[in-house]
């Protein structure tokens, strides 16, 4: 949801309420991000005080990511950290690659829907808190900044945004690059040399003793960057200075070495319009470092600092990473635009095989043919790289056709790189990054890309293991869960189960409904401490435990001590909590008993919804001789009984009692025409938002005359 261009009266006017919203802050740096169409990533769409350069790992922040922009869309809440140690605790990736004295505060921009995500940054001299003042004035500005947004996206009758981010300047404070005469005789007249540098770090003046000390004349210097023009200085350490003063708005100073031997020390003075540098000869020479002998014609050309930044950016964001599909999304979503790269092939190793796991940009006929080549294939340089180790690059179409005739009329594109990926010698697939147009490789690109891919490898071969571990584990517990609830006459049932998504999504929760003749159920549900292999299996055996005692006509009471015996033997060292209903249809009552279990929620036909009190006996699995007293409730026509497990009403900081309560005032507002949206509405956002700590299942009976 953005502007529909440069230019346009719409962007003209979300442009400036967007400077002056960082100006009225006082901030140094602010930066705009918007809701892709999809709503999984957030794209920066504005930056003002710092070069879009500077922002290259943070054009686009995946929204489920742990970051300051993300969490304020995905928590609706204004995110203020306050200072590094803060950024350290709170967001260490974050910090890993901004690693400099700041405050900042993300806030969301929300209108009708959510829009996206408002950052400002302030140097760290600023007070390390928020006041009420400040938190308004910024919330109001996010509204403002939505109402635009919307208004842009309503007149151009679409949402689609810019494809690069834009610089726009804060609109005051700027100085001309041309300074008046006598502020130039006032510059001459100091001692030393005197520069002036734009935000995007190019010299905009430079005096006749800057020019002697640095040895160049100003033509050979003005519109340059000093890690460009002057060799010395082509150096990621350096141009690390000048960043760390652009985004920090604090002076730094470093010497350097120009060859011969001539050391300078070297003063910058950051503010929102550029940084003013004095160079001055060193008092001290420091030795040099020992070094071994090279040509400059041999000698490699340092990677950019920005580029680094970037490559550590990804590497954490790797480390993070799940399932195969989550390396294939950071790959297609992150690593593909910081190449510039329009297409991504991923394959692995199988069977003698290359199979492709993911992709983008390839039309899928093109995949078919592609997916499968035997390792060894001449079809294509997949198989070469990925037996030799070494990654392959074809700038031009004409490259590839000398040892590869076929495989550009196939693929489409116009330049690729095959990156293998290997751990310890052992090949685990291929990257693939391809382009719509012939693209050069430099050595230092060919670098960070080679570096890259054996973190590609490790995310990758761990995601596989991942994935296998966790299709079984789940393939367990569904095979554990009841494949279906059996048809009763004169009950309505519906269930639902969902796995909590940290860990491998599985859990020892269960239900179960049990038909006991043709007037009598039993409804259970328990929660198995634990989410992973063993909890699943202990989950099954406490089912089996129950549908065996039940069946047998068991009381409530004794099927929960005999499951309770059955676990005290088996000392599995994991506690079981449970909630066994006996519903006799004929006599219609329903009589309960739990073991540590939260209460079921009651609704009546009149309307009236409450927690049943059920007196609960202790855990299962931890005294053999426990007691599990009973109760027992009319069954009348229409009554809802909701039987749940604690993830469903458990928040940390909060307390259960009230967790329930509004459980039960979801329950009396519920429509119980369809059970199955009725399950939808007591789950509320947890059946929506993904991130559940524990799994929750739940199991709703409605008394019918029909079923």
């Amino acid at each position: 949801m953005t502007g529909t261009g440069d230019g346009a009266p719409d962007a003209d006017a979300l442009d400036a309420a967007f400077a002056e919203t960082v100006r009225r802050t006082g901030a140094s740096i602010g930066a705009l991000y918007l809701l892709a169409p999809d709503e999984r990533l957030l794209l920066l769409d504005l930056l003002c005080g710092a070069p879009v350069e500077f922002a290259a790992p943070w054009t686009k922040v995946p929204l489920a990511s742990p970051a300051p922009v993300a969490d304020a869309v995905r928590e609706d809440r204004l995110v203020w950290v306050g200072s590094q140690e803060e950024m350290v605790r709170s967001y260490p990736r974050t910090a890993l690659v901004l690693p400099y004295p700041l405050a900042l505060v993300a806030a969301p921009v929300n209108g009708v829907r959510p829009c996206g995500s408002l950052l400002l940054m302030w140097p760290a001299t600023r007070p390390p808190y928020m006041t009420q003042r400040e938190r308004g004035n910024i919330t109001s500005s996010c509204r403002r900044l939505a109402r635009l947004l919307e208004e842009t996206a309503e007149k151009a009758g679409s949402r689609a945004g810019r494809a690069q981010p834009r610089a726009v300047p804060v609109g005051t404070g700027h100085r001309s690059a041309s300074p008046e005469a006598a502020l130039s005789d006032f510059v001459e007249r100091l001692p030393g040399g005197s520069c002036a540098l734009d935000l995007e770090g190019r010299f905009t003046y430079v005096s006749s003793g800057a020019c002697a000390l640095l040895g160049r004349d100003a033509g050979q210097l003005l519109g340059t960057q000093p890690w460009q023009s002057l060799r010395w200085l082509d150096d990621p350490s350096y141009e690390e200075r000048y960043r760390a003063a652009v985004i920090s708005r604090e002076p730094v100073s470093f010497t350097a070495c120009r060859p011969p031997g001539q050391w300078l020390d070297i003063h910058l003075y950051p503010d929102a319009s550029g940084i003013s540098a004095r160079v001055v000869p060193s008092g001290a020479h420091p030795p040099p470092s020992p070094a071994p002998r090279r040509s400059a014609r041999d000698a490699p050309t340092p990677a950019r600092a920005g580029q680094l930044y970037q490559l550590l950016h990804l590497a954490a964001a790797l480390t993070e990473v799940v399932g195969v599909q989550d390396v294939v999304d950071l790959v297609a979503d992150q690593i593909m635009p910081a190449f510039g790269a329009q297409g991504l092939v991923l394959s692995t190793a199988d069977a003698g095989r290359l199979r492709i796991t993911g992709h983008r940009g390839y039309p899928s006929h093109t995949i078919r043919r592609l997916d499968g080549l035997p390792l060894d294939t001449s079809f294509t340089p997949a198989g070469q790289a990925l037996g030799s180790g070494i990654p392959a690059f074809f700038a031009t179409p004409e490259e590839m056709r000398r040892n590869y005739p076929e495989a550009p009329l196939v693929s489409g594109k116009q330049a690729w790189a095959f990156l293998p990926l290997i751990i310890s010698g052992r090949p685990v697939g291929v990257c693939i990054l391809s382009y719509d147009s012939p693209h050069t490789f430099p050595a230092e690109e060919r670098a960070v890309m080679t570096s890259l891919a054996g973190l590609i490898a490790q995310a990758f071969d761990r995601a596989r293991l991942y994935d296998t571990k966790h299709a079984l584990a789940h393939g367990l517990q569904q095979a554990l869960l009841p494949r279906g609830l059996p048809p009763i006459t004169g009950l309505r049932v519906a269930a639902r189960y969902l796995p909590a998504t940290r860990g491998m999504e599985i859990g020892g929760d269960f239900y179960d409904l049990i038909r006991l003749g043709e007037t009598a159920a039993a409804a259970v549900i328990g929660d198995v401490q634990g989410h992973n292999v063993a909890a699943a299996a202990l989950m099954g055996q406490v089912r089996t435990a129950v549908h065996a005692h039940a069946t047998l006509g068991t009381p409530p009471d004794q099927v929960l001590h005999r499951t309770n015996r059955l676990l005290t033997d088996l000392g599995p060292d994991l506690f079981t909590s449970c909630l066994y209903a006996h519903l006799d249809l004929a006599r219609r009552r329903v009589t309960l008993a739990a073991a540590g279990h939260p209460p079921p929620v009651l609704r009546l036909p009149d309307g009236e919804t409450r927690p049943v009190v059920v007196p609960p006996g202790p855990l299962l699995g931890i005294d053999p001789d426990a007691v599990f007293p009973v109760t027992e409730i009319p069954l009348t026509t229409g009554m809802l009984l909701v039987l749940y497990t604690d993830g469903l009403v458990e928040r940390p900081g909060t307390d259960l009692d009230e967790s329930i309560a509004h459980l039960t005032h979801r329950l009396a507002a519920a429509d119980d025409r369809d059970l199955d949206l009725l399950i939808d509405t007591l789950l509320g956002k947890a059946a929506t938002t993904g991130q559940r700590t524990d799994d929750i299942a739940l199991l709703v009976l409605q008394h019918a005359t029909h079923p």
